[in-house]
């Protein structure tokens, strides 16, 4: 048999077309330590699908370069050259459309997004926001926390909907909230939470598990808890190497 046997012309004219990998765009506005997490779980093959590109608002966005390191479009779309929202909200989705992706990823993209783009993207978009939802929505989330004494804080993935920081959870991981704690530790300990938890959930979104069921999230077809599922302190820890506090 002759290597033509598996040649097009073998094959009556077909040629059999490659499955591409599910692909994503990731949105951001500055340092990029979350899109550093879902890089690094890309190069392990933890990540279900591939980065195709990262859209900062922000020229100087660190996270600029961490994508061009990684040999990932990245794309600058400064919000100020536009008269409004509703403006450059269109001009970004026109950006995302031209890389075909299957789900948004927002990694500190700090925009409020019009109602045209969130209706566009509705089901498709993921945010990670660094409180334990429903609680502190918006933004100073450490230093509300403080604040009120609370003995546990965290970060929770959730779908995006019109309503900030309101759409289903989908993933919370929890820190212990120590007596001599301050926002910044504080927020490291949450920043720590927040690259453990975010590929995990875009995995799951982009190997068909994890979906937008209205005004809940289901995982394999089941509804989850309006909090998600949740990560304790103990195990997080554990899988960080945080060791005893």
């Amino acid at each position: 048999m002759s290597d033509s046997d598996f040649n097009g012309e073998g094959l009556g004219g077909f040629t059999p077309e490659t499955t591409r990998p599910p692909r994503v765009v990731v949105l951001i506005s500055g340092n990029g330590s979350n899109l550093q997490a879902l890089i690094d779980a890309q190069e392990h093959d933890r990540l279900g699908g591939e980065i195709v590109a990262v859209v900062s608002n922000v020229a100087d966005a660190y996270g600029l370069q961490r994508a061009r390191d990684a040999n990932i479009d990245a794309v600058v779309l400064p919000h100020g050259e536009y008269d409004n929202r509703d403006a450059y909200d269109g001009a970004l989705i026109k950006v995302i459309e031209r890389h075909e992706p299957d789900l948004i990823v927002l990694a500190g993209f700090m925009r409020i997004l019009s109602q045209r783009f969130v209706q566009r993207y509705l089901g498709r978009m993921l945010n990670i926001h660094p409180s334990l939802l429903p609680a502190y929505q918006g933004l100073g989330t450490h230093a509300l926390a403080l604040a009120d004494g609370v003995s546990e804080h965290g970060c929770s993935v959730h779908f995006v909907t019109e309503e900030l920081d309101s759409g289903p959870v989908v993933l919370q991981a929890v820190v212990k909230v120590a007596e001599d704690d301050t926002v910044d530790s504080l927020k490291e300990k949450v920043h720590a939470r927040e690259h453990l938890i975010y590929p995990i959930a875009v995995r799951w979104f982009l190997e068909g598990r994890l979906q937008f069921s209205g005004d809940s999230a289901t995982m394999d077809g089941v509804a989850l808890p309006p909090y998600g599922m949740r990560l304790s302190h103990e195990d997080a820890a554990e899988e960080l190497d945080e060791g005893e506090e």
